[in-house]
């Protein structure tokens, strides 16, 4: 037989032809004959006609008169079955039970449908949105509240504010500290024209999204450069220009501008090392919310002392650094070189290990002299020196004791620097320790993973990995240590919450202030002497 889609006949359930008066009774007794019958309608052209528009159907999944094309066909090729088979009509078709075909009880279809086509379309879920590139936007209650506050504080403002009226709205409005107006004020007026007026504020603050960001984020955005992802440390001049212009624990430096550079620089280069913890120069957004500055901006709007904001922003502290470079740097070109370095502490140093810290195997030197090291380096140097205890401490003389760079501490590394340590216990007549038995001591206080060499983690995990370094090229330190010297375990115990930095600074600063009373003391008898005598009275 001749007909199109003749190859999709096998697909057609013989359930659904529905012969008219042909009962099944006969079909089931012999399977034969059925099979016969249905060779000899299928040869009938009609039959060919019926198949092609039920495929038709099918395919277009329109629907199919299954009833109404038997009955035509019926009518043309009557005589062509026997008469066993004729019925005088066609009996209407029963339900279908579960029991019936194989295919209609698989798959349920609606009655509109065609029975040969049943899929069921997936329900497209929507998924509400969950990233937003530039910030969650505040929702509707919100941002009504904040144009409120922000129209009754522009109120008495009409112009717009400058940056000296702009602490105010920073603390209040934004609350934030109050020193990153002057960098905030900068972020709102683009153009630099001296004035933020309201429009541009709410541009910025509110329909930039601002408003929803956490506090880390803000200060993220407001402090770096558009298009950095990260922050330099220029970034923070107008922070510090704001501290040094308005802080009263700091009014006594404005007739000194070169300290106050100084000052701000000292800040700056303490932030980066301790929160810089990748060492690149640029502070990424994750080390700065890991880091504990934004706590101390916050402080700075509520203490006057600027000495008790003991975290980067102590003039004490600062002082402290400051002078201890002022007398290492002899001639006063704000650079040391070896011969200036060994001095420090008194001899302290081994020359080893300032020949490692000038190879720059702990960080390379931001000075652009050979062989000399900026006031930038020796303020790592000296935070790193004097509290061992610090994890960037840690990484800073772990790199100089790992002569290979293979990320451990051998025995033999060790021993390379003991050994001018023992020369110079000799030197003074100190009765000397054998290596042997302060490589025992060393793996006491560590506790490694493994006995035959000593990793990063391994001195993170110890809270006296700092006395190990003192004790391979520190001889003040290493003796203070054996000794156990009352004063500062006294120092220790009353106030707990100190660093090692923090007592050396405190004993440092009393110890120069007290240098500076005598000079002027010194220098003010001197004019008292040379002054004639007091008539009598």
């Amino acid at each position: 037989m001749d007909i199109d889609g003749v190859n999709d006949v096998h697909i057609l359930d013989p359930e659904l032809l529905q012969l008219p008066g042909l009962s099944p009774s006969p079909l089931k007794a012999s399977s034969h004959i059925a099979d016969e019958l249905f060779s000899q309608w299928l040869s009938l052209p009609e039959t060919a006609t019926l198949v092609k528009s039920l495929i038709d159907d099918a395919k277009s999944g329109g629907l199919t008169n299954v009833s109404k094309n038997c009955a035509s066909i019926n009518v043309s090729c009557g005589s062509v079955l026997p008469a066993v088979f004729l019925s005088s009509g066609t009996p209407p078709l029963s339900p279908r039970s579960s029991s019936g075909s194989p295919r209609f009880s698989r798959h349920r279809t609606p009655s509109l449908q065609s029975p040969l086509r049943s899929v069921k379309e997936p329900k497209d879920e929507l998924i509400p949105q969950f990233y937003f590139q530039h910030g969650r936007p505040p929702a509707k209650e919100l941002k009504e509240q904040y144009k409120s506050m922000v129209d009754h504080f522009f109120s008495n403002y009409i112009d717009g504010l400058h940056v000296d009226e702009f602490k105010s709205i920073t603390k209040e409005v934004c609350k934030l500290p109050s020193y990153l107006s002057r960098a905030l004020f900068r972020k709102m007026d683009p153009n630099c024209t001296g004035i933020v007026t309201r429009d541009a504020f709410i541009k910025y603050w509110i329909d930039g999204n601002m408003l929803t960001m956490d506090t880390a984020s803000q200060i993220y955005n407001i402090l770096r450069q558009q298009n950095c992802k990260y922050l330099r440390q220029e970034d923070f001049k107008p922070v510090l220009d704001e501290l040094l212009a308005t802080h009263p624990g700091l009014e006594f430096l404005k007739t000194a501008s070169e300290f106050q550079e100084r000052y701000a620089e000292t800040v700056i280069y303490r932030i980066f090392y301790y929160i810089n913890r990748s060492g690149t120069g640029y502070l990424t957004f994750r080390e700065l919310k890991r880091g504990n500055l934004i706590a101390a901006m916050q402080q700075l709007d509520e203490e006057d002392d600027i000495n008790k904001i003991i975290r980067y922003f102590s003039y004490e502290h600062f002082y402290v650094i400051y002078c201890r470079f002022w007398e290492l740097d002899g001639d006063h070109d704000c650079f040391i070189d070896k011969d200036n370095l060994i001095k420090y502490g008194n001899h302290a140093l081994t020359y080893r290990i300032v020949d490692r810290i000038f190879s720059q195997a702990p960080r390379k030197f931001t000075s652009k002299v050979e062989g000399k090291m900026s006031y930038e380096d020796f303020v790592y140097f000296i935070l790193a020196e004097e509290d061992k205890s610090s994890e960037p401490s840690l990484e800073y003389w772990f790199k100089c004791i790992d002569l290979d760079g293979n990320e451990v501490i051998t025995p033999n590394e060790m021993q390379f620097f003991f050994e001018e340590q023992l020369h110079r216990m000799e030197c003074i007549t100190q009765e000397p320790v054998l290596f042997n038995d302060i490589l025992c001591q060393i793996i006491d206080m560590i506790g490694p993973e493994k006995e035959n060499c000593i990793t990063l983690q391994d001195l993170k995990g110890s809270k006296l990995s700092g006395n190990v370094f003192n004790i391979l090229f520190n001889l003040n330190k290493f003796m203070a240590f054996e000794t156990r010297d009352p004063f500062i375990i006294r120092q220790e115990r009353e106030d707990p919450n100190l660093t090692e930095w923090d007592r050396f600074a405190q004993r440092e600063y009393v110890r120069l202030s007290m240098e500076e009373d005598v000079e002027e003391v010194s220098n003010g008898s001197a004019d008292v002497w040379d002054e004639p005598p007091e008539p009598p009275f």
